[in-house]
């Protein structure tokens, strides 16, 4: 039987954390969904297209797991029974990550009892990286290049040079 992991997340964008994270977790299975959730309410820097189109090209080159990039709507733990999932994976960078983490476990515990939630610590190097973090710096003209690839990095330039000409 194959391990299907599902790791869900806006990545707006996919930082260092994210990759190093998915990395890891390939290991762990055999094929790993990445799901790019749809949720405007949290005001994206970059469309659905462009985060799917980012993980899609800096994840290539994984070679532990058979993976993808899908995007989803709606609830994590339907989108991960939708796509044969038996594991959800999050990543943990601190006590509030966990508080806030094991509330929607335990939520989607009573959801669907056949999928588990496996939770990775971040590597202490991605421990303070954020998204809304690395969004901030970068439209405030700071250096995020320690945060992303450098693939990434000249995307989000170009993002905020758009947004502001």
């Amino acid at each position: 039987m194959k391990r299907v992991g599902f790791y869900p997340g806006t990545f707006d964008p996919a930082h260092n954390g994210h990759l190093d994270l998915i990395r890891r977790a390939s290991k762990l299975v055999d094929r790993l969904v990445i799901g790019v959730a749809i949720n405007s309410g949290k005001g994206p820097l970059f469309t659905l297209e462009e985060r799917v189109e980012i993980l899609e090209h800096e994840t290539a080159d994984v070679a532990e797991a058979k993976v993808e990039v899908l995007p989803y709507v709606g609830l994590t733990v339907t989108a991960a029974r939708e796509v044969g999932a038996t594991l959800i994976l999050r990543g943990l960078r601190a006590v509030a990550d966990y508080e806030f983490e094991f509330q929607i476990t335990a939520m989607n515990q009573q959801l669907d009892r056949n999928i588990e939630t496996v939770f990775l610590m971040a590597d202490p190097r991605h421990q303070a990286t954020a998204s809304h973090l690395v969004k901030e710096i970068v439209t405030l003209g700071g250096d995020v290049s320690p945060f992303v690839t450098p693939w990434i990095h000249e995307r989000l330039l170009a993002k905020v040079a758009a947004r502001t000409s």
